[in-house]
């Protein structure tokens, strides 16, 4: 998918997460500054949360249970090691009834499951500074 500007990104986010269902783990990879929060951010509307999103760089992990299916956000890029998740207690949440959204995900690759979904955002900043190429596998 192409996006070339945030509402893009942000309606791209929100079909995905339109077809989300409980136990669905969505992996958000991409450099520094591509866009990861702003399609959290359309994930969340996607599942009806109105609360304002915010990555939780600091504090690994936020919830929001306001939609029609919890949402795990998570930022794992401050995690040096996998053993860390374990003592967040991730499974409960990767395996639980909402669905997890990890950015940084590659960051963690012992922890994620053969069945989660991988989606790479990319900038060419040739093709502008809104340009994103957004990759769903």
């Amino acid at each position: 998918m192409i996006s070339n500007n945030i509402k893009d990104t942000i309606a791209y986010a929100r079909e995905i997460a339109s077809q989300a269902k409980p136990g669905d783990i969505i992996c958000l990879d991409g450099e520094l500054g591509v866009g990861k929060t702003v399609f959290a951010k359309g994930f969340a509307e996607g599942l009806g949360i109105k609360d304002p999103i915010t990555s939780p760089t600091f504090t690994i992990m936020n919830i929001y249970d306001s939609g029609r299916l919890p949402l795990y956000h998570y930022d794992v890029y401050r995690i040096e090691d996998e053993s860390e998740m374990d003592e967040l207690g991730y499974e409960e949440y990767f395996f639980g009834n909402g669905v997890t959204l990890v950015e940084w995900a590659s960051q963690i690759p012992g922890c994620i499951p053969e069945n989660a979904v991988h989606i790479v955002i990319k900038k060419d900043p040739v093709k502008g500074d809104d340009y994103r190429e957004i990759t769903c596998s």
